[in-house]
């Protein structure tokens, strides 16, 4: 198991490292409480004792444990240790460990999407105010701007969640927060390939273009370009379950990290 320790500390390769290295942690454990192997009420290893387990320093174990609180699945008691807590349906999230148990492929994932996405992006071009519209431009540049695949991601995230919060409808917000875990690992993929991260960028600001323009049709027609592009670029990974693609290609990434070094 590759450790953090081979990437030197301070240099921009090191960052890209340790967050990729988060990503690995945070979703194996994320799985193993949402699938029930981590059972409610289960204590932790401590701090020391998961570093140990998955090579990576303390710094990263607090990340992740801080992720975890904030997703509300650990509660973390002081002096005594973090605990798998009960999880709510109130917390739109829960649901990936239903979509996760169907095994879904990115093939299934981009279909769900489009109409989705569609739908989304052809009300938030009708009724978007100016600070949502700054939203969404303050995402696309964060995006421009972002060097590491994982700030990337997260950035990418950020520009369709900030257009799902400018159609108005919280119902259909709430439906794309539901598939964001898959989306984002979707994303590190996306980004970390030229093939085809680079031809779905310029996307990004065309569909911004279009919701300050107010023109619903031409925002429609980019959001679908954007998605479908995926059918064209994911090659034989269309047909992977996102677990399984996402799983694979960190590990590529992490590997491919540790021998720059």
């Amino acid at each position: 198991m590759p450790t953090e320790s081979t990437a030197p500390m301070g240099t921009d390769l090191s960052q890209s490292y340790r967050g990729l290295l988060t990503e690995r942690i945070a979703r194996q454990l994320e799985h193993g409480i949402r699938s029930g192997d981590i059972q409610v009420g289960t204590k932790l290893p401590s701090e020391r004792e998961l570093a140990a387990q998955f090579g990576a320093s303390r710094n990263v174990v607090r990340e992740v444990l801080r992720r975890l609180e904030a997703q509300h699945m650990i509660d973390v008691a002081p002096g005594r240790g973090s605990f798998v807590r009960e999880q709510s349906s109130q917390h739109a999230r829960n649901y990936d460990a239903l979509y996760r148990a169907g095994r879904p492929t990115v093939r299934q994932l981009i279909e769900a999407r489009i109409p989705l996405e569609v739908e989304i992006v052809g009300l938030a071009t009708e009724r978007a105010d100016q600070a949502q519209l700054a939203a969404i431009g303050r995402a696309n540049d964060a995006l421009l701007k972002a060097t590491d695949v994982v700030d990337k991601a997260h950035a990418d995230l950020d520009f369709h969640d900030a257009i799902a919060q400018a159609s108005g409808n919280p119902v259909l917000r709430i439906m794309l927060s539901s598939i964001s875990g898959m989306m984002f690992e979707m994303m590190l993929r996306s980004h970390s390939d030229p093939t085809i991260g680079e031809p779905g960028v310029p996307h990004h600001f065309e569909i911004f273009e279009a919701i300050t323009a107010r023109d619903v049709d031409r925002a429609r027609s980019y959001m679908r370009e954007h998605l479908t592009l995926g059918l064209r670029t994911y090659g034989k990974d269309l047909d992977l379950s996102v677990d399984v693609m996402a799983r694979q290609h960190i590990e590529t990434l992490l590997s491919q990290s540790k021998s720059r070094n």
